[in-house]
């Protein structure tokens, strides 16, 4: 099974391609997922990150408040990296997981997409066979999460300069989608990466 690492910067468009993937047919991991996952269902690891963090990152409710949580690590890179340390072994666990359980399937797929956003920060690049980066031009990318999220510029700002740079990203593709256009482009891209993925499998 021929496992394809999605990555690319916030506002990039990672969920719309890993969207058309799955409209394919296409088995899709995704560890954005797995970690709202991991901290809403799981009190011991909720128990941990308000250990380091205090009960600001608490809503009203007593869950995490992811929003207040970014900002304070985007801020902190120290903080930042105690996060990680905590949240990326149980998501590199799960995404194992769930890789091995995909392979185990009858599908006629032959390949599946592991949706990591920091992948090249993370050094999961060993879990994955080949890297498929999506990129988009800063501004629309800043206006896209502008529309999605409720953040001032300077957090998204904070956000895109804590992640490495397009040109890294570029430099370590196997595959490259552009996603500064419109929907029916980016699928016909989508098709092509689909049909190069099933011969490579």
């Amino acid at each position: 099974m021929l496992k394809i690492g999605l990555t690319g910067g916030i506002g990039s468009g990672k969920t719309a391609v890993s969207d058309q993937f799955q409209a394919l047919g296409i088995n899709v991991i995704d560890t954005d997922i797995i970690s709202r996952e991991l901290i809403n269902h799981n009190p011991a690891v909720l128990k941990k990150i308000v250990g380091i963090f205090g009960n600001k990152v608490l809503d009203a409710k007593g869950f995490l408040d992811r929003k207040k949580l970014a900002q304070i690590v985007f801020g902190d890179k120290q903080q930042k990296q105690q996060l990680e340390k905590l949240l990326h072994p149980a998501i590199r666990s799960e995404v194992s997981r769930q890789i091995q359980h995909f392979s185990s399937l009858n599908t006629q797929a032959g390949y599946i997409i592991v949706v990591i956003p920091l992948l090249l920060e993370t050094g999961f690049t060993d879990l994955i066979d080949r890297i498929l980066v999506v990129i988009a031009e800063e501004k629309v990318r800043v206006e896209r999460i502008k529309q999605r999220d409720d953040r001032s510029s300077a957090q998204i700002y904070a956000i895109i300069s804590s992640q490495v740079n397009d040109d890294k990203r570029i430099s370590a593709a196997d595959d490259i989608i552009d996603n500064n256009n419109n929907l029916d482009y980016l699928a016909s891209q989508v098709r092509q990466l689909d049909k190069k993925y099933q011969q490579l499998s």
